[in-house]
């Protein structure tokens, strides 16, 4: 089984991201994908070289981070799943309107034209907002599953979601079999 994970930019999530990859590696033979805002972005979570090298640590290979090195993912290397997890607001409105300009959203492409899954892992701050009508879109296309969802903080962040992390395999193990876990929204 070779799964395709990749990780955009939610930085505070990525602690979490990266132990969820874990899971995955010790299981599965894993590509990983870096979008390119992840890729070469230091922020107060981390540096771009200190996730570079957790993600080549974890997969026993460097990450795709550009659209020419995911565009083989579809013909040349199938994946038999593709897991976007954190998946920003912006990654997720571009996969719902077709947008395929970055190395996550051409995996994504390379994915669904090889008739195989895409499972998300959102982290959004206006998930509730103006993403809502995304997620709604992307429920109702074939081959897109989402990972359970909760408000992180309904009081300061009232339109935000997170993933739940935890439910990764789980949900790895539903979409390939073509199921979407609910509920949802948690």
């Amino acid at each position: 089984m070779k799964l395709g994970y990749c990780i955009c930019g939610s930085f505070c999530t990525h602690k979490k991201a990266l132990s969820a990859l874990s899971e995955l590696a010790e299981k599965y033979e894993v590509v990983p994908v870096l979008s390119e805002r992840a890729a070469n972005t230091d922020t107060r979570f981390g540096t771009h070289g200190e996730l570079i090298s957790a993600v080549t640590e974890i997969c026993g290979r460097e990450p795709v981070t550009t659209v020419d090195g995911a565009e083989p993912l579809g013909p040349f290397e199938p994946l038999d799943l593709l897991i976007i997890c954190p998946c920003t607001g912006n990654t997720l409105s571009k996969l719902a309107s077709g947008v395929s300009d970055t190395s996550v959203t051409l995996a994504a492409k390379a994915t669904v034209r090889a008739d195989r899954p895409v499972l998300i892992g959102l982290c959004s701050n206006d998930a509730l907002g103006a993403n809502l009508s995304n997620i709604g879109a992307l429920l109702n296309r074939k081959n897109y599953y989402f990972m359970p969802m909760y408000m992180d903080d309904k009081e300061k962040k009232p339109h935000s979601l997170v993933c739940d992390f935890g439910a990764v395999d789980k949900c790895a193990q539903a979409a390939l079999r073509g199921c979407q876990l609910n509920p949802v929204f948690l």
